[in-house]
């Protein structure tokens, strides 16, 4: 494993990713990774389909019954299985209705469960769950090697839309490090919330799935939303970095109403498990949601009894999920509505585990120099130029020139912690 360069931000221009413009009409459906291989889901676990480590799965979830899917594991190495279920637009949806995950051993024991809803906006869009398989010392369920199963269900089926969702689905693996580390997740951390960065926001659209999120790094980013569509990004996060994240919502100049949990700003981590999320109302005035403080990325989090500290427990590509509910349209129109999200990356990076063995995806946790150049760094009108770096000589070789060391300013609250 290579020794992460300390606090460094590649200061780069990139390209923007394409099929992301939002056109006039209906907002643009969820895009599902190219070249996913099309599958079906068994009615029974006899007859699931074997889920590759590292790749991407298309599939569909009727209204009624469970659908079931097959790993072949070993017993050194974590499995993550994510699944993301995409209604249609039209469908009416209730705020419990989503999806429900879980991974079970050959004999039907349950090695975890989660489920992902729509929540109190009733609108429709891409819901993310995901399945868990974990070596853990003293454990005696889910640890030996062999066949496991991974049972997807809709979480209210007798209130749900009757179209069939399509899902997509992700397998990861990840082995155990080389040297045994902290088996306790670190209790001290800086919980205060930094000021929000200022400056000009630069124009970054969105993507429309997790294959194709548009790559960001600190600064201050601008797009256009639709009523009903939901925007993806990515920001490289490395090992001791925090991440820090707001979502606002321009005002309508027109309308009147309200629109309950309408702007919706979730964080899934590098295998799409959801770390954190959060909605508020919208009058047609301006509105801004943003992430609880999280832990500084680290291997031990994983100990934490705290789901969202858990949960950033490696390095990679973190995901930033905006969506606008689709009832806005009903009071304040079809827009769009300019949206902008402030992101800040805090703490010093440092090295990560010596794995046994590789993951796959390989490079999965980790955040190459080809992750920072995609991800270019804003502009902040306030002096805080956050790290930023330039590559010197051969950025193959690795060779950084620091440039500049960043100062947070911080006020002095605890983010409560949710399970």
């Amino acid at each position: 494993m290579r020794w992460a360069v300390g606090a460094v931000v590649l200061a780069v221009t990139a390209a923007l990713p394409g099929g992301a413009a939002v056109a006039a009409g209906a907002p643009p459906g969820y895009a599902f990774a190219e070249g996913a291989r099309r599958i079906e889901g068994a009615s029974g676990a006899s007859d699931a389909v074997r889920l590759e480590p590292g790749a991407t799965y298309r599939s569909s979830l009727p209204r009624a019954g469970t659908r079931y899917y097959r790993l072949e594991l070993d017993a050194a190495s974590d499995a993550y299985v994510s699944v993301t279920a995409v209604p249609g637009a039209d469908g009416e949806v209730t705020a419990i209705d989503g999806i429900r995950v879980s991974v079970q051993d050959a004999d039907g024991g349950s090695c975890s469960s989660d489920s992902a809803t729509f929540g109190a906006a009733h609108s429709p869009r891409p819901v993310t769950a995901r399945g868990l398989r974990e070596i853990a010392s003293g454990e005696t369920r889910c640890q030996d090697p062999g066949t496991y199963y991974v049972a997807v269900e809709r979480s209210r089926p007798q209130d749900s839309p009757p179209g069939a969702w399509d899902l997509e689905l992700t397998a990861v693996t990840e082995p155990r490090p080389e040297r045994t580390g902290a088996t306790t997740a670190p209790e001290a951390w800086d919980s205060a919330s930094p000021q929000p960065l200022t400056g000009e926001p630069q124009r970054r659209p969105g993507g429309g799935g997790f294959a194709h999120a548009t790559p960001v790094g600190q600064g201050v980013w601008r797009d256009d939303i639709r009523p009903g569509q939901t925007l993806f990004y990515k920001v490289p996060v490395d090992w001791g970095r925090q991440l820090y994240a707001t979502a606002e919502l321009g005002g309508s100049g027109a309308g009147s109403g309200y629109a309950t949990s309408a702007l919706y700003l979730a964080l899934h981590n590098p295998v799409r498990g959801e770390v954190d999320d959060t909605a508020r109302g919208y009058t047609g005035r301006p509105a801004s949601v943003g992430l609880a403080p999280l832990p500084p990325v680290s291997y031990a989090n994983r100990y934490a009894t705290d789901g969202q500290a858990g949960a950033m427990r490696f390095a990679g590509s973190y995901y930033l999920v905006v969506h606008l509910a689709a009832q806005v349209a009903d009071d304040f129109g079809e827009g769009p509505f300019g949206l902008t999200l402030r992101v800040r990356l805090g703490g010093t990076a440092q090295s990560g585990p010596e794995y046994a063995g590789e993951p796959e995806p390989k490079g999965v946790f980790e955040v190459s120099a080809q992750d920072r150049a995609a991800a270019p760094v804003g502009d902040d009108a306030d002096g805080d130029l956050a790290m930023k770096a330039v590559a010197v000589g051969g950025i193959g070789t690795g060779s950084l020139l620091l440039l500049g060391l960043g100062v947070w300013t911080a006020a002095a609250r605890r983010g409560p912690g949710r399970a």
